[in-house]
């Protein structure tokens, strides 16, 4: 079984084409049961349609394969958004693990605790939450995209 570190590697490098593309970099993936079901890379910026967050477009190119997203694992170098944890709470993702987090509109460190409310009876379970994987290099990435910005 690969470790959470090897698969938070894999979503910087996705981080790191999202940000040459012009986007905020953000890159994340899908396992499930040790194999990569589904990718994605941040592109909201460059297609000029917010709904392309890393962590929804892997979800949606793991259903364009045909996965079942049943007790998979979403790894993604930022916290999940709150747009981002409506649909893993939909989808019933059983693991999320990130490395930053997204203080202001996160799904757990915000006021908005999308992935760890228990008052939609639809959602069932909770997600496993694990945090802070590889947090430096995912706040590194975000830094240099914000130094890259003010250019």
């Amino acid at each position: 079984m690969r470790t959470h570190i090897h698969y938070m590697k894999k979503c910087i490098e996705l981080g790191k084409e999202a940000m040459r593309n012009g986007n905020p970099p953000v890159g994340s993936i899908l396992v499930k049961e040790d194999t990569i079901i589904g990718i994605g890379r941040e592109a909201g910026k460059s297609s000029n349609d917010v709904t392309k967050h890393a962590e929804i477009e892997a979800i949606r190119d793991a259903i364009a394969n045909k996965q079942a997203l049943n007790d998979t694992i979403l790894y993604t170098t930022h916290e999940p958004c709150i747009m981002c944890s409506y649909v893993i709470r939909h989808h019933h993702l059983k693991t999320i693990v990130f490395g930053a987090k997204s203080n202001y509109v996160g799904g757990t460190s915000s006021a908005f605790k999308i992935l760890e409310t228990e008052n939609v009876p639809s959602w069932t379970n909770t997600p496993k939450i694990i945090k802070g994987v590889l947090e430096d290099e995912c706040y590194t990435l975000s830094k240099t995209y914000q130094s890259i910005q003010k250019k």
